[in-house]
């Protein structure tokens, strides 16, 4: 390959390389190997969710609603990344053109940000289901369904587009080697000519700002959910119906926040555990979120237990 894209300014024609995971490039098969099966294991279980979603006409509540879209979320979260990590450790490609780099950055980072919101919404969701049960039905109608995914959405691209633009408009003539297995903000920019420190701020004050916001709305929900049940006899029915919900949310926002911190203030943490880290805040929800909500909610279980028993039915005769 020519140095000269290594070498030029901002060019369409240039490129990235991208490491995969600093100090591991020694162990490519058990990488592809892990990360393949992540993959499968999440495509299958969100595909499952969304296809009994829309065939099975019990599951169209706005908690199912909600379900749907962080699926397709999930879906284009770790399609965005997976499988050119597959190319680096599989077919030893590791570079990504100066466009597709930004693309998956821009989809990386606007669906964190959606995901979180649909988490919020979910939240909410079951405020209103169990602090007003009666309205519940009213409150969260078609259209307002409608508005609250299409404001998530909105949220994600308003907060990557002058990001994106900030990023793009450095000169990149080091090294084009990212230190990293996608093209994450900091590991782009710490590689531009030019003091990346405003796009860092800007990086960092709006995933705070997102990640706090979100946070702070769904304690506040699940406050007022433990203040409306607590000591009533429909307590235990409010923790089993909030259980799965709270699972995802640490899966979620543990490894996020750590991640999100690591990346600008983890001087003492490693390169390569911070791609580690990078890596599991994006796949290991979208890989375990279609299992929790299966195993504990009650109608997803069911629906595909019936789907599945249908099929084998079907198959039998």
């Amino acid at each position: 390959m020519a140095s000269d894209p290594f070498n030029r300014p901002n060019s369409s024609s240039s490129s990235f390389i991208l490491v995969g995971v600093p100090s591991l490039e020694a162990f490519p098969t058990c990488l592809g190997i892990l990360f393949s099966s992540s993959y499968i294991i999440a495509l299958v279980g969100n595909s499952v969710v969304l296809l009994v979603i829309g065939l099975d006409n019990s599951l169209r509540d706005p908690v199912h609603c909600f379900l749907g879209m962080l699926a397709v979320i999930d879906v284009v979260m770790v399609t965005s990344i997976i499988p050119k990590m597959l190319s680096i450790f599989c077919l030893s490609s590791a570079e990504i053109g100066y466009t597709a780099c930004f693309v998956q950055m821009f989809l990386v980072h606007s669906t964190t940000s959606e995901e979180s919101g649909v988490l919020l919404a979910m939240a909410v969701d079951r405020y209103i289901a169990i602090c007003h049960p009666l309205r519940y039905q009213a409150i969260l109608n078609r259209q307002t369904i409608a508005q609250i995914g299409l404001a998530i959405m909105v949220r994600g691209v308003l907060f990557m587009v002058p990001l994106t633009g900030m990023v793009t408009k450095l000169p990149y003539c080091r090294s084009r080697v990212v230190p990293h297995s996608y093209c994450e903000h900091m590991a782009v920019a710490k590689l531009a000519c030019t003091d990346p420190r405003p796009s860092g701020l800007y990086s960092m004050a709006g995933s705070s700002l997102i990640v706090g916001m979100d946070v702070a709305f769904i304690a506040v929900s699940y406050g007022m959910i433990l203040k409306t049940v607590l000591g009533k006899k429909s307590c235990q029915k409010a923790f089993s119906t909030c259980g799965c919900h709270i699972c995802v949310l640490l899966l979620y926002y543990i490894p996020g926040i750590v991640s999100i911190y690591a990346q600008h203030f983890g001087s003492g943490v490693s390169v390569r555990a911070q791609v580690l880290l990078a890596d599991l805040y994006l796949i290991l929800p979208a890989m375990l979120n279609p299992i929790v909500y299966s195993m504990r909610t009650k109608q997803i279980h069911q629906a595909v237990r019936k789907m599945l028993f249908q099929e084998g039915s079907s198959l039998m005769q």
